[in-house]
């Protein structure tokens, strides 16, 4: 299974990182990270487009949801089947944000050992045939971080970029004077746990990696954030024709 796993994913993605290395100037491994990320995240782009706008499909009937709560009180079974029926009629599927993300979970389990184990000179064994050895590989990037090692301030940055993209996605906390808004007014909190959780994880995790894969990490972020803006960026109105006297 583990050969396999190599066979598959590792080895296809960390020659491509050593392709890139080889033929950018200068053979800037930083630079190569981030021209890796942007593939890897194209290759990606059906699933978390669908991840992405599923999310945001269920934020939005989350008022609803709750109005449901709130009408069938302890009447599980009725609220079981009241919810199921909401979400037939909105055409939402509740599972359909997870299942992107677990079928991306083996991709990016590639990409972790990639720059984990992949950027010691002895990973150099699984290089194809094809690709030029170039002996060894140079963790200073940019001229002066070195992504073989921890980096607390890329942490930070990476922290400071996942806290955008969650706010992105949080659910807009209603006027308490609608019915129901007691209910959507804990849920914003509870995304504004999320919104400094998440970032907060992201550090702590962050500042024990190798700045190679916070690397990865932060330009992954960067570029969703880039996606979330496109997908949710509001429609501008058409013009309106001036009336003719």
């Amino acid at each position: 299974m583990i050969s396999l796993f190599n066979t598959i994913l590792f080895q296809p993605l960390f020659n491509g990182l050593v392709f890139l290395y080889n033929v950018i100037p200068g053979h800037d491994l930083g630079i190569a990270i981030i021209v890796l990320t942007i593939l890897v995240k194209l290759a990606l782009f059906p699933l978390s487009y669908q991840s992405i706008k599923s999310q945001r499909a269920l934020q939005e009937l989350q008022p609803k949801l709750d109005a449901l709560k709130k009408q069938y009180g302890k009447d599980r079974e009725a609220l079981a089947k009241e919810t199921m029926k909401l979400y037939k009629e909105e055409k939402v599927n509740p599972l359909s944000s997870c299942l992107p993300l677990l079928l991306q979970l083996p991709f990016l389990i590639a990409v972790y050992q990639v720059f984990i184990t992949g950027l010691h000179d002895e990973s150099l064994r699984w290089l194809y045939p094809f690709v030029q050895n170039p002996g060894s590989l140079q963790p200073v990037a940019f001229g002066f971080l070195n992504l073989s090692k921890a980096n607390i301030f890329l942490a930070v940055v990476t922290g400071a970029a996942q806290y955008w993209q969650t706010k992105m996605l949080a659910t807009a906390r209603p006027p308490k004077a609608m019915p129901g808004a007691k209910d959507e007014d804990m849920a914003a909190i509870m995304n504004r746990q999320m919104q400094i959780m998440m970032p907060a994880m992201t550090i702590l995790i962050g500042i024990s990696l190798p700045s190679g894969l916070v690397l990865y990490w932060l330009a992954t972020t960067l570029l969703t954030v880039g996606q979330q803006y496109l997908m949710f960026k509001p429609k501008q109105p058409a013009a309106s024709t001036p009336a003719v006297q």
